[in-house]
């Protein structure tokens, strides 16, 4: 293990019907099951899908940032993860969907950016191997 540079922390209570809250309390969420998974799906919750590819997200545009500053170009982008829940033969599993756009560069700088950008995000480096993630580059 490395040195943690920055550690997150939350306490989810009730699994996928309960409640979800950060140690700093700036997350604080009630959970409730997606229609697609036979739940009730109420308005104004999240569920752990939702939060996971908000974060991979969020992630993955600043690994994309870091990417086109290490390559100097000046980009903007905007970065769309989609997770879904899948059976499997044992149990369930993810699947990710990354929409990319960057402005600013060629298709083939994009692609290339979106490449580095996977090889340095912590979220892409954690589910490598794992999780199925397609990737869609558009330049802009």
């Amino acid at each position: 293990m490395g040195i943690a540079l920055y550690t997150a922390e939350a306490t989810a209570l009730g699994g996928r019907k309960g409640h979800v809250k950060s140690s700093d309390g700036n997350l604080d969420l009630d959970l409730s099951m997606p229609k697609g998974l036979g739940g009730k799906e109420v308005k104004g919750t999240t569920n752990p899908e939702q939060l996971f590819s908000a974060g991979y997200a969020a992630c993955f545009d600043s690994a994309l940032q870091l990417s086109a500053r290490k390559a100097k170009k000046q980009t903007t982008s905007a970065v769309t993860a989609k997770v879904s829940i899948e059976k499997k033969l044992k149990g369930f599993g993810l699947s990710v969907e990354l929409y990319v756009e960057i402005e600013g560069v060629t298709q083939e700088e994009a692609e290339e950016l979106v490449d580095q950008a996977h090889e340095v995000c912590p979220y892409s480096r954690a589910i490598e191997g794992n999780v199925k993630v397609k990737k869609t580059v558009k330049a802009l």
